[in-house]
């Protein structure tokens, strides 16, 4: 019987509150798939992260959910290298990681704030909005309002971007079994909607995420899906070359999380997406596998 401890992580706190939890296990090499697939089934987050060691970068990882192995997590990233660093296995500064994504680089500054960078974007299409609007509970009328388009971006995973009015984003009530099928249908991750803050206010959107064909049917803070925003805002709303924006999520599940996230882009296109937050260690378990 092999014991297996787990590390529990709320990843993108807001003043050490909040945040969506992933699980972490460190010194993975040894795990089989379908071992991994247990661990994060007993650990029952949306995603437990597994570090192993890697020949040519820093660390490989791999991500499961409690159904199956994703490409890629940025909350669980974001949670592995924060327990990393509390644990003085790593110091501030630059690493690379290898993921079913890509190889991408993370950056621990001296406060803890962890930048990870992603995957250039893709754009893998758009959707009406009567297509999204019974997924989402929102007349297409009102989703037309925004004049913005409704569409898939993957910076590592394909995520679509639905965006909302002001005032609409806590009225969304997602059919789970409309949107899996969908979502398996067009092979899309999950529905990232999302509402324009004031312009007064210092937060640039509030955001939500469903992702039910993988058995989340809300998260808290979705690291992937807010590389993907910013590089849809960057694209509908700015032609500057350098953008930061700072995105809330978790309000509706009163669970609020922060998450920064920069787009650097030429004339050329977008040539780099990065996404950071902070993340603070809330225990851990031991897992005996059979």
């Amino acid at each position: 019987m092999k014991e297996v401890e787990a590390f529990w992580v709320n990843s993108f706190t807001q003043n050490g509150t909040g945040g969506n939890p992933a699980g972490v296990v460190l010194h993975a090499d040894h795990l089989s798939n379908d071992e991994r697939l247990q661990i994060a089934q007993a650990v029952g987050y949306s995603e437990t992260a597994f570090v192993s060691r890697d020949d040519e970068v820093d660390f490989a990882l791999a991500f499961f959910t409690v159904t199956g192995e994703v490409d890629f997590c940025g909350h669980a990233t974001l949670a592995a290298f924060s327990t990393m660093y509390q644990a003085g296995i790593i110091t501030e500064g630059s690493y690379r990681q290898r993921t079913k994504a890509g190889i991408l680089a993370v950056t621990i500054e001296a406060n803890g704030h962890i930048v990870m960078e992603q995957k250039l974007p893709e754009y893998r299409g758009a959707f009406s909005y009567e297509q999204i609007s019974a997924l989402i509970g929102l007349d297409s009328i009102i989703l037309e309002s925004t004049q913005l388009p409704i569409e898939v971006i993957s910076t590592g995973l394909a995520d679509m971007i639905v965006p909302v009015p002001y005032g609409y984003l806590d009225s969304i009530q997602v059919n789970q079994n409309l949107t899996s099928d969908f979502c398996k249908k067009y092979d899309v991750v999950s529905i990232h909607a999302f509402e324009l803050s004031d312009q007064t206010s210092m937060l640039t959107a509030s955001c939500r995420n469903f992702a039910p064909l993988f058995g989340i049917p809300e998260e808290s803070a979705t690291g992937s899906a807010s590389g993907a925003l910013a590089c849809y805002l960057s694209k509908h709303l700015s032609r500057t070359h350098l953008n930061n924006f700072t995105f809330e999520q978790g309000r509706a599940m009163e669970c609020v999380s922060k998450i920064t996230a920069s787009v650097e882009s030429s004339e050329l296109g977008i040539t780099k997406v990065s996404v950071g937050g902070f993340a603070h260690n809330v225990g851990r378990q031991t897992i005996h596998l059979q």
